[in-house]
């Protein structure tokens, strides 16, 4: 049996972690990599994911009805299309107690598609307290912590931090110099479109720190890919 789509949730209770930029980055890697994706905001507030990827992004409100309705009918939908959902930290909660009552992740499973928590490190009580209540609740699903150094650093020795979350393997986004993060914040920036052809407008300087910034990053995305794969013929060998 083949496997089916993944279906990314990205997620931390706490805010300002780098969610939605590792959102960004996952959409535009797809795009990038010709692989159509469907993403979903669920904060209807300040869509900032919602409004970059207007073409590919639900904007959702997690905390009603009608807004799970919309989200979890469409991540179950098998139509091999990677989902992505940018949980917002205010509806963290809330978006797993209905992942719960609903049976989200088991009828996933049976419908074989395959759901990954990206969940983000935070050197704080409530992000480890989080991360360890998801694996308690949902030991079966793969968990892989995102290590921000720019939205949230842990310090110098990260690892005394890191060591204590359930995972499965990890991403590490690298921090942004300021003058090359404010171009990476600009509305019409697309990271797919700038590495096919990069503005002939921005400084040299710039195009090779920022390529230098998005290679690595994509290349981890590829990795795990890669893995997925080879775990995928394993199984059916």
């Amino acid at each position: 049996m083949r496997r089916g789509a993944n279906v990314f949730i990205l997620c931390s209770p706490d805010a300002r972690v780098g969610v939605s930029t590792t959102a960004r980055l996952l959409t535009d890697y797809h795009l990038y990599s010709g692989v159509r994706v469907e993403g979903f905001d669920t904060d209807p507030h300040e869509p900032h994911y919602g409004d970059r990827f207007s073409d590919y992004v639900n904007v959702v409100d997690a905390a009603e009805i009608k807004g799970q309705i919309a989200l979890f009918d469409r991540l179950l939908a098998d139509d091999e299309t990677p989902k992505i959902v940018d949980v917002w930290h205010r509806v963290f909660s809330r978006f797993f107690s209905t992942v719960q009552e609903i049976g989200f992740f088991e009828e996933a499973r049976r419908r074989n598609l395959a759901p990954i928590i990206l969940y983000h490190a935070a050197p704080t009580e409530t992000a480890l307290a989080g991360a360890r209540a998801l694996s308690a609740s949902w030991p079966e699903v793969e968990m892989l912590i995102v290590q921000n150094e720019g939205a949230a650093p842990l310090g110098s020795h990260p690892w005394d931090t890191l060591r204590h979350y359930p995972a499965n393997g990890k991403f590490v986004i690298p921090a942004l110099e300021g003058p090359v993060a404010k171009i990476l914040d600009a509305p019409s920036l697309s990271l797919s479109g700038f590495l096919r052809a990069p503005p002939t407008d921005m400084s040299i300087v710039v195009r090779a720190a920022l390529k230098g910034w998005i290679t690595p990053i994509f290349t981890q995305f590829n990795s795990f890919e890669m893995r997925q794969e080879l775990r995928s013929s394993l199984y059916l060998s």
